[in-house]
């Protein structure tokens, strides 16, 4: 359970921070290799999840995007300097518990 955790979370960063990076380049006008490296990044994020055990492609899918939405928050948090309300957290938690549902939930 601890590295399906590990691998979502290298995912989200890598999603996120490839994203940012290319939206840093067309949005913001840095350097055309922020958006290569971005770029780079975000083929890697579609690497990472692959490693999952699990069997499904559409449940790992939907599984990871409710711990983007939790990475996200942060990453607004932290990066973008937008402190998230009671209603991020909760919406946040409410992620979480659907994500170990979809994932841990026992069945036959």
């Amino acid at each position: 359970m601890l590295l399906s955790i590990l691998i979502f979370l290298i995912a989200g960063l890598a999603e996120i921070g490839g994203g940012y990076l290319v939206w840093l380049w067309l949005r913001e006008s840095k350097p055309f290799w922020y958006g290569i490296t971005g770029s780079v990044i975000l083929v890697l994020y579609g690497i990472i999840p692959t490693f999952q055990s699990f069997p499904s492609f559409g449940r790992v899918y939907a599984a990871y995007g409710g711990v983007f939405i939790v990475l996200a928050v942060f990453w607004g948090w932290l990066v973008d300097k937008r402190t998230p309300d009671m209603y991020d957290w909760i919406g946040a938690a409410v992620c979480v518990v659907g994500v170990s549902i979809m994932l841990w939930a026992p069945r036959s």
